[in-house]
């Protein structure tokens, strides 16, 4: 787990060594444990290093292979690195370290870009090919791992933080508008687009070819298909199965030179990792986010998971650790939190900074329950919003106006500044949303096929923002975040898995809106979605967390922005030096805030949205 940085000048000019420095500079709080760079010619390659695997001296990076022809700089863990070592000292490969790193670039070495699909892991990586001076960037499956990049056709830099890009000589800073109007929409960015003009995401599962001339085109390798090759078996041997790769995908996410921690909420899959991570490694630290509720109310009083976390850590006899949030523990920490997040996307993520800075104090990698939800079906008041749909078009049209997370479209002419809705003329969200669906050849003809398409489009948007929010906040403490339930063999498994194992048909009667936190006390079912993964994991953790309904990490926002929050808020949202006002409409903002504070509408989501959007401006712009 690193950060990792490099440019090539397309002119054919050699790159300066303390340019590509200021960009691994940027990106230390990713890697304290080391950095490298390694310049020839028009090419420099920085790194920071995060070391987990094979302490020593041997795993620095950059790194050079056999014969010098390929260099490479590596960020990620790749889990199945022992026997793809093994497989290709069979086929005459000799290694002098231990590294995972070092079998990545071999495998490209025997196999160029069809090593990827045999790579099972996390990874964004760049190698250089010195022979035919080209530049080969790939991501992983789902985003685990962030890469950016930019090219203004004399050069072309890529980092894994938009920061690093940002000390690029002569780089000017522009917001663009068509990131920013998604961001309003979504409360994410679905296309490959960032908040500056000319920094792209390389997406997941794609690579990049960059070559001499400067031609570089971003390519698919890999895709999901919920539904596309469903098992024909039982409940119970989807039970069987399910458990069997879950517990081969924990074991295998274990492999550490340092020690492993792990999150414990009062949940499920952070339980279920926690479980088997424990019979594994023995007494492991176990870290739990709690809320203060003294100004809470209603549902907001079983937003604290301290009680269930503390019953299952005496469980699996952990050593657990807490941290408490208060109302103010938000201005405290926003600041610092926009200057490593950089990139905004979905949810209120400061509890998660503050979980991560603790677990920092006490480990180097922590396992993370992130992608059961979107695997498994945990979401059914968002299917529901679909499954009856009467063909194509009502279903892309219920569901886009579901997935208007922050402002819809009829009210987006009060939200914009004039000049912002002039630039943005002809630019679609729902074009946009419409676009995601493009390359999943399931037909929509069935409830399977609407609910199974909705997995997708949440693996593809939702998933993968909040994979770039959980890299960030754990690398701005140096801290590894593994994420099991996205091993390639179990988010195989997942996908082959019917939907009628997943998600209750009764869950899919009524119609709730996704924001609306008394939606947990209108269910008629005794369990929530994810049944497969229920019945599963109830071989691992007690029965009082199998049958709690789903509780998401969540404060309590609802009430905070009504009280102890709001002077915060009102001092970021409505001074008149606000810099949103030069994109936002402060007249809209404020009836916003004033819907809030009388209780007419909960615009938690919203208001996080522009306290977020304030303070990136100030830090960035």
């Amino acid at each position: 787990m690193c950060g990792l940085a490099g440019i090539l000048d397309l002119r054919g000019e050699p790159v300066a060594h303390g340019t590509v420095r200021r960009m691994t500079d940027a990106l230390a709080h990713r890697g304290p444990d080391g950095e490298g760079v390694w310049c020839e010619g028009p090419l420099g390659l920085g790194h920071r290093r995060l070391a987990i695997i094979d302490l020593t001296p041997a795993g620095r990076q950059p790194m050079v292979g056999p014969g010098g022809r390929h260099v490479i700089i590596h960020n990620g863990e790749v889990y199945n690195f022992a026997e793809l070592r093994t497989e290709l000292q069979r086929l005459g490969h000799d290694f002098v370290s231990a590294t995972d790193t070092e079998v990545v670039l071999h495998a490209y070495r025997q196999w160029g870009r069809d090593c990827l699909s045999r790579l099972n892991g996390m990874f964004a990586f760049a190698v250089w090919d010195r022979e035919s001076r080209e530049l080969f960037l790939a991501r992983d499956r789902h985003g685990i791992k962030p890469l950016y990049y930019t090219s203004d056709g004399q050069r072309f830099a890529f980092a894994s933080e938009m920061k690093a890009l940002l000390t690029l000589p002569g780089f000017e800073r522009r917001l663009c508008l068509p990131a920013v109007h998604q961001y309003f929409t979504f409360q994410n960015v679905f296309t490959d687009e960032t908040f500056f003009e000319g920094i792209r995401v390389l997406p997941p599962a794609h690579t990049l070819m960059v070559r001499p001339d400067g031609a570089a085109e971003p390519q698919r390798w890999w895709d999901y298909s919920f539904g596309l090759d469903p098992l024909q078996a039982s409940e119970d041997e989807c039970v069987d199965e399910l458990f069997h790769h879950f517990e081969s995908a924990t074991v295998r996410q274990l492999v550490s030179d340092v020690p492993v921690g792990s999150y414990l909420s009062g949940g499920m899959d952070s339980g279920s990792l926690t479980a088997v991570a424990s019979s594994h490694l023995g007494r492991i630290h176990s870290f739990t986010a709690g809320f203060d509720l003294t100004s809470a109310s209603g549902i907001e009083l079983g937003f604290d998971e301290r009680v269930p976390a503390e019953m299952m850590s005496h469980t699996f006899k952990t050593e657990h650790y807490e941290v408490v949030l208060h109302a103010g523990d938000m201005e405290q920490v926003m600041g610092d939190l926009i200057w490593h997040l950089e990139d905004l996307r979905v949810g209120q993520c400061y509890p998660n900074y503050y979980v991560a800075r603790l677990a920092s104090r006490f480990v180097k990698v922590v396992l993370s329950g992130a992608g059961g939800d979107e695997l498994f079906g945990g979401y059914p008041w968002r299917y529901y919003q679909v499954a009856g749909s009467k063909g194509q078009d009502e279903y892309f049209h219920n569901y886009y106006s579901f997935w208007q997370r922050l402002v819809a479209d009829e009210d987006k002419a009060k939200l914009f500044q004039p000049a912002v809705r002039s630039a943005l003329s002809g630019h679609s969200t729902f074009d946009v949303f419409r676009g995601v669906f493009a390359e999943h050849p399931l037909p929509l003809e069935t409830t399977d096929d609407y609910l199974n398409h909705a997995l997708y489009f949440e693996a593809r948007t939702f998933l993968h923002g909040l994979l770039v929010v959980e890299d960030k906040v754990s690398m701005a403490h140096g801290l590894e975040s593994r994420v099991p339930f996205l091993d390639d063999k179990l988010v195989d498994f997942a996908m082959r898995v019917p939907v009628r194992y997943k998600v209750e048909e009764s869950l899919l009667r009524a119609s709730l809106d996704e924001d609306d936190v008394l939606k947990r006390a209108r269910w008629r079912s005794s369990s929530e979605g994810k049944s497969v993964l229920r019945k599963a994991m109830s071989r691992l953790i007690p029965p009082e967390i199998i049958e709690r309904r789903k509780q998401g990490f969540s404060g309590p926002y609802d009430s905070w922005y009504r009280g102890e929050s709001l002077e915060y808020i009102r001092r970021l949202l409505s001074s008149p030096r606000s810099r949103y006002r030069e994109y936002v409409n402060s007249a809209f903002v404020e009836s916003v805030i004033m819907e809030h504070t009388s209780g007419h509408r909960n615009h938690r989501l919203l208001i996080w949205s522009l306290l977020c959007f304030e303070v990136w401006l100030r830090k960035f712009m």
